[in-house]
């Protein structure tokens, strides 16, 4: 059995719907399928998911949301009329959303989520019954009768672990399963959505929970790309990928596969293949536990912008007991999570997301590390960049980090901070957000188009 899911651009319009049908019918092993809200029909376009968001601030900051309610339920009308799908689907979309938006606003994240959650839901409803119209068995299937519990986080929820044996059933009926994705439900019942992209983690935790053959996550691209097609023309393509690698790559940027997705097939096994419902016979790239490094220590190059160092320094910080935790727990206070902690014997320089920290947290927690740990140094460094190389290739090759750095070297570029961890699977460079695409360019020249010449 396996588990597919399609993403916002693979459901924009009926066109892109018929398509995802006839991939799912294509393959009778394809039972259980994820999807998530239409996503742009044309490049200026707007998501179902940001029309909602919308909507919802519309409704929590004017009380009155009908502009942006009647803009989304036209759109699922639109593509219900082209479908050519009765009209009882449009009224059951219709009294839906606006039973959302009259909910209850007391609590801000919770009138979100439950708005948020309505583009994946009314989507899988709509799926359903187009495959039903065209005579097929088909079902759609809400989270909450499903079992998939979540953590009672809004916007950011995490799976509980009864939720694998609570889905297992889904693999029970004979015919097509549609589950909507993104969104589940909190213990006290309330809708609550998953990170932005969440889908991704939906098809994971219902792949694992089934235990199925191969999870297939159907995008816009015929593959994963050793770096972003949009910086270099015609990039290597990456046909396989193991679990770790594909992690470190999303995490640094790779925006195919949500990061957070990999762990619950990681745990269970189940390979991932990604593939492009515009190009379904393409071979795609397949993640997987262990695969052959054919020459290539690094597999992908990977970058994200958005990111500002905490520089401390303090002669002797070694030797003081304590001092890394008591930093921690300021962040921990301010509700502030870091990503990296390179460091010295007498300094560390704590890498987080800028907008994590506004200018009155990052007054705060200056000044508290200067009165409450005395420290010699403390500056914080904005605008910066992480480029990161990814490779299992790696830890077998000698000279890595010579190649890299003298790359970026000779393209000009300072190196603000370096950082490899002890799996040495990926290596990650700070250089200032202006010069992170040449940094980009440069370490592919070296670990790609040089390394090409060489075989």
């Amino acid at each position: 059995m396996k588990v597919a899911k399609f993403g916002g651009t693979s459901l924009a319009n009926a066109d892109q719907i018929k398509k995802v049908c006839s991939i799912i019918t294509s393959d009778p092993e394809r039972r259980l399928i994820i999807v998530s809200a239409p996503g742009k029909r044309y490049r200026e376009d707007i998501k179902v998911t940001d029309m909602l968001i919308a909507c919802a601030k519309a409704g929590l900051e004017k009380g009155d949301a009908e502009k942006e309610l009647q803009a989304v339920t036209e759109r699922f009308a639109n593509i219900a009329s082209e479908l050519g799908v009765n009209g009882s689907i449009v009224e059951t979309v219709s009294a839906d959303l606006r039973k959302r938006v009259e909910g209850d606003k007391s609590d801000k994240g919770r009138y979100m989520d439950c708005l948020k959650a309505a583009g994946e839901d009314n989507c899988a409803k709509l799926v359903a019954e187009y495959l039903k119209s065209t005579g097929l068995n088909a079902r759609y299937v809400n989270p909450k009768d499903a079992g998939l519990q979540l953590s009672d986080e809004f916007g950011n929820a995490q799976v509980l672990p009864q939720s694998y044996e609570n889905l297992k059933s889904l693999s029970d009926y004979s015919g097509i399963t549609i589950f909507p994705g993104f969104f589940g439900y909190s213990l006290s019942g309330e809708v609550v959505t998953l990170p932005r992209g969440g889908s991704d983690i939906t098809g994971s935790i219902v792949a694992a929970a089934v235990n199925a053959d191969l999870y297939e996550n159907f995008t816009d691209v015929d593959c994963v790309y050793s770096v972003n097609p949009n910086l270099i023309q015609s990039p290597v393509p990456i046909h396989e990928v193991t679990y770790r690698e594909m992690r470190e790559l999303s995490y640094a940027g790779f925006g195919v596969f949500h990061e957070e997705a990999l762990v619950p097939v990681f745990y269970k096994g189940v390979p991932v293949r990604i593939k492009n419902t515009n190009n379904p016979s393409a071979p795609g790239t397949t993640i997987v536990k262990e695969r052959r490094t054919n020459g290539f220590p690094v597999v992908g190059i990977a970058s994200d912008t958005g990111f500002c160092f905490i520089y401390i320094s303090k002669y002797l910080m070694n030797r003081e007991v304590g001092f890394g935790r008591k930093i921690l727990q300021m962040l921990e206070e301010e509700h502030i999570s870091y990503e990296h902690i390179p460091s010295g014997i007498d300094n560390m320089s704590i890498i987080l997301k800028q907008d994590m920290m506004d200018e009155y947290k990052e007054k705060r927690i200056t000044e508290r590390i200067k009165n409450e740990l005395a420290v010699d140094d403390i500056s914080v460094v904005k605008n910066i960049a992480l480029v990161m190389i990814v490779g299992e290739g790696m830890r077998n090759t000698l000279g890595i980090t010579s190649r890299a750095s003298a790359a970026l070297a000779n393209a000009g570029i300072n190196l603000e901070m370096i950082n490899q961890g002890p799996s040495e699977v990926s290596m990650m460079f700070g250089v200032r957000a202006e010069v992170c695409n040449k940094a980009v360019c440069a370490l592919y020249d070296e670990f790609f188009i040089k390394q090409m010449k060489n075989i």
